[in-house]
């Protein structure tokens, strides 16, 4: 199997099992409505840790942009190579988000509210201020992309590193991903995004493109600057990249935090 199909099938799986989740809990009729975020985010964290078991010995198990651009920044992993496997990653997702909505077909005509079913493809921010949703994105994707390279320089038994993988996208979603519902990742976002946009889902709604951008760029800036993070500190390999990207990152910080200090003196 190749590098590309590698990538495809492990990101297809995990949104088959981490939309998949989420579709289970909010559609009307099923079984595990209503069971909640706990659900969820133990959801998606085994979602991540199967996709990986799955495809990790054959591309790697990036499925996720943000964690091939890191990993390209800091010269782990070649630049040329980064379009085919994002491409992968994007194509996976669509497909994964296709198998969701074929998996809960009498379910879409049972909910009503278009929200409920477009929150089962896309994020969506529990309060909708999009620098401060950002940061969010930045955050939760700085603390994967930097838990994963942490975890890889470890000696664990082989056999357990996508476990213990899955249980740190579990740690970030239980407790950073009540804000923005975490994405961090721009493919389980957009590909998922544009397939609800695509199928025909009834009463979907809007795809609320308007909100889209957030979950791509929030986590590539997070990612990049997790794995530079990574790579100045503990690795003590001092770059240029990590001071201009770290003050990108700073620039948006203090914005939302002055947007939100204003917004309290009016």
């Amino acid at each position: 199997m190749s590098a590309f199909l590698g990538e495809l099938i492990g990101t297809m799986i995990l949104v088959t099992l981490g939309c998949g989740v989420v579709g289970g809990v909010v559609l009307n009729k099923s079984k595990s409505q209503a069971s909640g975020w706990i659900v969820i985010t133990m959801g998606f964290g085994l979602a991540v840790a199967i996709a990986v078991y799955a495809v990790g010995g054959i591309s790697g198990a990036h499925i996720n942009p943000a964690v091939t651009l890191g990993l390209a920044a800091i010269g782990a992993f070649p630049w040329a190579d980064v379009p085919t496997y994002i491409a992968a990653q994007l194509i996976g997702a669509i497909i994964g988000a296709a198998i969701v909505f074929l998996n809960y077909l009498p379910h879409w005509e049972k909910t009503t509210d278009p929200e409920q079913k477009l929150v089962i493809f896309a994020t969506t921010p529990a309060i909708r201020k999009p620098v401060s949703n950002l940061v969010s994105e930045m955050i939760g994707t700085f603390i994967l992309v930097l838990g994963l390279l942490a975890i890889g320089a470890n000696q664990f038994t082989e056999g357990l590193n996508p476990l213990i993988v899955g249980f740190l996208v579990l740690s970030i979603g239980l407790s950073l991903g009540g804000a923005t519902g975490f994405a961090i990742n721009p493919a389980r976002d957009l590909g998922p995004r544009i397939a609800h946009f695509f199928l025909p889902i009834p009463g979907k709604g809007s795809s609320d493109w308007r909100y889209a951008w957030v979950p791509i760029v929030g986590p590539l800036l997070g990612g990049v600057f997790g794995a530079l993070f990574y790579q100045q500190l503990f690795n003590g390999i001092h770059t240029l990249a990590f001071w201009l990207v770290g003050i990108l990152c700073l620039l948006v910080i203090l914005s939302a935090y002055f947007k939100n200090s204003s917004l309290k003196t009016r």
